[in-house]
């Protein structure tokens, strides 16, 4: 081994870790369309005071034969976010979407205004984060890379 270089990576991590996200681009130009979210039945009214009202986004009309199942679209800037029935309903406390936000402080200032509890976590290198909960339990994460 004396003309090879080492490579000094944690222990566990995967070589592909290390690589940039660029690196990532396939064939398929993958995007991410919306973020599927349960909510209860008739939860629908509370979904809507939190998710418009309090997250100030824009509800969109779902399809008819779509309606027919009940559950909210929301939609603000980039982010579209589907509110479907689910029978045996049970918040979604540990799986979450991560939301990037351009004025994190102004969202956190506005939730906690509204009354909502955030909790604030600086275990994300490169960003600055916190999590909530929506109306039914629902785990949210909203986050904004770090400036120099």
């Amino acid at each position: 081994m004396a003309n090879e270089e080492r490579e000094t990576r944690p222990a566990g991590t995967p070589k592909t870790a290390a690589k940039p996200a660029a690196s990532a681009a396939t064939d398929y130009a993958f995007g991410l369309h919306h973020v599927q979210l349960a909510l209860p039945p008739g939860g629908e009214e509370l979904c809507r005071s939190f998710y418009v009202d309090v997250l100030g986004m824009t509800e969109l009309e779902k399809p008819p034969v779509l309606a027919a199942r009940g559950g909210l679209w929301v939609r603000a800037d980039s982010l579209e976010i589907h509110l479907g029935v689910e029978e045996d309903f049970r918040p979604a406390r540990k799986a979450h979407p991560g939301i990037l936000v351009a004025d994190l402080d102004g969202l956190a200032q506005r939730l906690t205004g509204k009354g909502v509890e955030i909790t604030w976590d600086d275990d994300f290198p490169g960003h600055r984060r916190f999590y909530a909960s929506d109306c039914h339990g629902n785990r949210l994460e909203f986050l904004s890379p770090q400036r120099d």
